[in-house]
């Protein structure tokens, strides 16, 4: 990383960013477009075209035969293979258009699942960490959609803390081979795959490394499909190696980096279930707008209610904000990729240290974007009444596919506490965001000199309250810190306040910038201009009651008397009144909803 670089993840909390510097989803090129449109109109095709009755009974078990079918057609397409680079046969999309690639999946299910784990967590750890020799005898396979691909990681007694696996790998006498015994559970796709890459300790490591293995190799037998509260057909079994043997040239990249490995493999997985989440939460609103608009009660549709309206209104703004968010980020994933190209590294460890710089944002984004699709999944129930809870109408379905999105990937707690100890690290172990200890707290004469809301011109009012968030979680962690020193990490419920507070102030930020920006743009309508600026108007005003929340809870868990009133009295004049009548925003915003079948941007 150079020193002159823009490119810090994590560095948006200390300054204010420049319109100029973000992506924003309205700059996606008509390719980027045809991406998403191809993957979306096939989900809409093959699996939608089974009838969602059927699609609603899929079973992984019982219907292998003809989600290989879909799986077979995706791969003709050349769906199993958009992040595999160009030169072994994949699509090399880049970061961000396979982020888009993800949104538009999410229309597909339990499938969307299924092909999810090819193009990433499947096929990433060979594309980022693999050898040239890895690659060549790997990666065609996998991009045409010949051999399907895994990923194993989680054990019985070992899911949240990855690296205490029993898993182990030894080098046999001959030195040829390491031979693998283990267990492995929720493998996705791994009732079909090919190529795993699995996680292990070799003899008394005491972190894991990295395998590439075959199937064909022997030594693996499967576990019966899981049955699932969701995701029916997508595939999850438990997978055992009983001296497995493994190649030597088949270690993934170098020993005892596998938990690396893993953590920026899932930091990419994080933020495509944000992605994903888009796609549901798309799929979600022009669903219930549907239903609104032909349901009739009292003699009207349901769509002219209030009530309706008020959901339909909070669905739009977590869309638009989440929404923000991610293609911020994954623009910024490429922007940094570019970066350390033109500064002489390799292209693996491009792919790997661009992701790695995000791993905060990814982390918010995981947690704020599932938490969003699950609640739209519910909310639609909600709208549908009892034809919601009927399978019939396949928003049952949708609801119980969204809610694994908080579980995997690292769930939403440790997701939670990930972002919180990233950032204490970069900000004062590694000193990255270029923050000395003097910074993690703003002294106390900030009350008297604090003038509140002198933002002035378009939006200023809106940008002094993201600025008031990041202040806030930074004068808050800062006291907690101090205060609790090295026993914070054990005060998890603290942690997850603190990271809530970040997280609603960077995807605050994100849709503001994004409304600036559009602002600046001569062919955007007016009326598109205000109907965004309402959307991210709606999430600031949650939001803050959120920060709220969040900050009375941490400070009531930790400082006492003079600090605590002090905390207390910042906070409510940070965090004032904002002066918008949510109920007529919204009923707007769902007009505009009602009138265009849905988020129609």
């Amino acid at each position: 990383m150079t020193a002159q670089s823009k490119l810090i993840g994590g560095s948006f909390l200390l300054k204010n960013v420049d319109v100029a510097d973000i992506f924003i989803p309205e700059e996606f090129t008509e390719e980027q477009k045809m991406v998403y449109h191809t993957v979306k109109e096939f989900m809409l095709k093959e699996v939608h075209g089974l009838g969602i009755g059927r699609v609603a009974s899929l079973d992984a078990e019982k219907d292998k035969d003809l989600v290989m079918e879909i799986f077979k057609k995706a791969s003709a397409l050349g769906l199993c293979g958009v992040s595999v680079d160009e030169k072994y046969g994949g699509g090399g999309l880049d970061f961000n258009t396979a982020l888009l690639f993800t949104e538009g999946l999410a229309g597909g299910f339990s499938f969307a699942t299924t092909i999810g784990c090819q193009t990433s967590i499947g096929s990433l750890p060979i594309t980022w960490y693999g050898t040239e020799e890895q690659k060549q005898k790997y990666l065609p396979g996998i991009a045409s959609g010949e051999k399907g691909c895994s990923y194993c990681l989680t054990e019985p007694s070992a899911g949240s803390d990855a690296n205490s696996g029993k898993s182990r790998a030894v080098l046999n006498a001959e030195g040829t081979h390491y031979i693998l015994n283990g267990q492995k559970m929720w493998i996705t796709n791994g009732g079909f795959a090919e190529v795993f890459t699995v996680f292990a300790k070799i003899d008394n490591d005491e972190k894991l490394s990295a395998f590439i293995v075959e199937k064909a190799f022997g030594g693996i037998s499967l576990g019966k499909e899981e049955k699932k509260m969701g995701i029916k057909a997508s595939s999850t079994v438990q997978v055992f190696f009983n001296d497995c043997k493994i190649p030597k040239e088949n270690l993934l990249g170098e020993r005892g980096k596998g938990f690396n490995m893993a953590l920026n493999i899932l930091n990419s997985g994080r933020i495509k279930i944000a992605a994903g989440g888009v796609g549901g939460m798309k799929f979600g609103i022009d669903k219930t707008v549907e239903y609104c608009k032909t349901r009739v009660q009292f003699n009207k549709p349901i769509a002219e209610f209030g009530a309706m309206k008020q959901k339909i209104g909070i669905i739009a703004a977590n869309l638009f904000a989440i929404e923000s968010g991610v293609y911020r980020v994954g623009a910024d994933v490429d922007k940094k990729h570019e970066e350390l190209l033109k500064n002489g590294t390799s292209a693996n460890d491009a792919k790997i240290n661009s992701m790695r710089e995000y791993a905060i944002e990814c982390a918010i984004l995981k947690v704020q974007g599932s938490e969003a699709m699950c609640n739209t999944g519910d909310e639609a129930i909600q709208i549908f009444g009892g034809m919601g809870y009927s399978q019939e109408t396949g928003v049952e379905m949708a609801y119980r596919d969204a809610r694994i999105t908080k579980i995997y990937e690292g769930t939403n707690e440790i997701n939670r506490m990930l972002t919180l100890a990233e950032f204490y690290k970069r900000a004062f172990v590694t000193k990255e965001l270029g923050m000395g200890a003097a910074k993690s707290f703003i002294p106390s004469t900030i009350l008297k000199n604090y003038n509140p809301f002198s933002g002035k011109g378009f939006l200023g009012e809106e940008f002094e309250f993201v600025n008031n968030l990041k202040t806030i979680f930074m004068i808050i962690t800062g006291a907690a810190g101090a205060k609790l020193k090295e026993k914070l990490v054990e005060e998890q419920e603290i942690v997850m306040n603190l990271a809530d507070i970040l997280s609603m102030a960077f995807v605050t930020e994100s849709a503001f910038l994004r409304v600036k920006k559009l602002s600046e743009k001569k062919d955007v309508s007016k009326t598109e201009l205000d109907i965004k600026t309402k959307l991210a108007q709606l999430y600031l005003y949650d939001a803050l009651d959120a920060v709220r929340k969040s900050a009375n809870n941490a400070i009531d868990s930790y400082a006492k008397g003079a600090e605590k009133k002090l905390l207390k009295s910042l906070m409510r004049r940070m965090l004032r009144t904002y002066h918008i009548n949510p109920k007529d925003v919204r009923r707007e915003v769902a007009d505009y909803m009602i009138k265009q079948n849905g988020y129609n941007f």
